[in-house]
């Protein structure tokens, strides 16, 4: 059987006793467990103890108002939701707590014990829907992540086997053609068939090693990002439509070879996208490591991304970006008209 729901933790800080244990008891026939702090000193090392799920604050209080209260827990990076309680001829300053985050406010009226149920209760939903869209969204990222670790094993399971399986089969029969050659010489029209069945033979080895490097674009040494990136400037070069060149001042050894594939694939798709659509002769692929973090760059001379309503950049953007969020790296893109594009990758050495 599930465990019952635990009842939501509220504190209750307000300097006025009597106002304090009434308020208590309003919330405990609510279901709720209640603790209470008759000052802001005292809110504070109740906090430290425990998070309560919701905090009703008063703002005015003898030792330590309700805004310094906050002020500290700011300071301490410590997050509660919190219901304002104040005074009349306050609602100026309730207001301007509730943009600092507040999630209501309550007067200090005759109506005050009968509004706070309610009050609190909608408050508390509102965090539990919060608390819910948080957990889902980090669902939905950690099945991206996984989705898209699967799709890259599975690349790579396709190009080893089209590099061992498909691509040495190819090469046995080149070499069959080569022994056969000799044997039919005395047959010059046979020995011509012969060596264009080897020329297409070799030319479709060199076409499943490009998709075998393709598919498994880095591989498992730590320095494999950099090699990678060196082999892609060099094949950009020998297109002809760019030139293309890395620079990387010091060595960059990656451990995780799937971070290292993710980067890779930005940079590739950078590459692809500066030739294709920004019509770029020139291509800089900059790759640094600090001590705190680890920067690739792919900055280009092309015409820069278009401006104008319904011209927004393509997907090959979006799949860069989710890229970067899978290895929990930071995407940025400069771009200006008719002077380029530079994106840059920022991924924390110990995130």
């Amino acid at each position: 059987m599930p465990e019952p729901a635990k009842p939501p933790a509220i504190l209750v800080v307000d300097d006025d006793e009597g106002l304090l244990i009434l308020m208590e008891e309003a919330l405990q026939a609510e279901g709720c467990e209640v603790a209470t702090a008759s000052s802001g000193v005292a809110a504070l090392a109740r906090l430290a103890e425990r998070r309560p799920d919701l905090m009703l604050l008063d703002l005015k209080m003898r030792d330590l108002g309700g805004e310094a209260v906050l002020n500290r827990l700011r300071q301490d990076n410590v997050s509660v939701p919190f219901i304002v309680v104040t005074g009349q001829g306050d609602e100026k300053v309730a207001v301007e707590v509730m943009k600092r985050g507040a999630l209501d406010y309550v007067m200090k009226d005759a109506a005050m014990l009968d509004l706070l149920p309610g009050i609190t209760r909608r408050a508390l939903t509102a965090i539990e829907r919060d608390r819910a869209l948080k957990a889902a969204e980090v669902e939905r990222a950690q099945l991206e992540k996984e989705i898209l670790e699967i799709s890259e094993r599975e690349q790579h399971r396709i190009g080893a086997d089209l590099h061992d399986g498909l691509g040495q089969q190819l090469t046995a029969i080149e070499l069959l053609c080569a022994s056969l050659k000799a044997d039919v010489a005395v047959q010059p029209v046979v020995a011509n068939q012969v060596a264009l069945i080897g020329q297409r033979l070799r030319e479709a080895v060199g076409h499943v090693r490009a998709l075998a490097r393709g598919l498994v674009p880095v591989k498992d040494e730590p320095d494999a990002l950099h090699v990678s990136l060196v082999e892609l400037a060099e094949l950009t070069n020998l297109l002809g439509r760019a030139k293309c060149r890395l620079e990387c001042p010091a060595p960059v050894l990656l451990a995780n070879s799937a971070t290292a594939g993710h980067l890779y694939r930005i940079a590739q798709e950078a590459v692809n996208n500066a030739v294709k659509h920004s019509h770029a002769t020139e291509m800089v692929i900059g790759l640094t490591q600090g001590r705190e973090r680890l920067e690739l760059r792919v900055a280009d001379n092309g015409k820069g991304f278009p401006r104008n309503k319904g011209q927004e950049p393509g997907m090959g953007l979006d799949v860069m970006r989710h890229r970067a969020r899978v290895i929990g790296s930071e995407l940025t893109v400069d771009s200006k008209p008719g002077k380029g594009v530079t994106i840059t990758c920022t991924l924390p050495t110990n995130p």
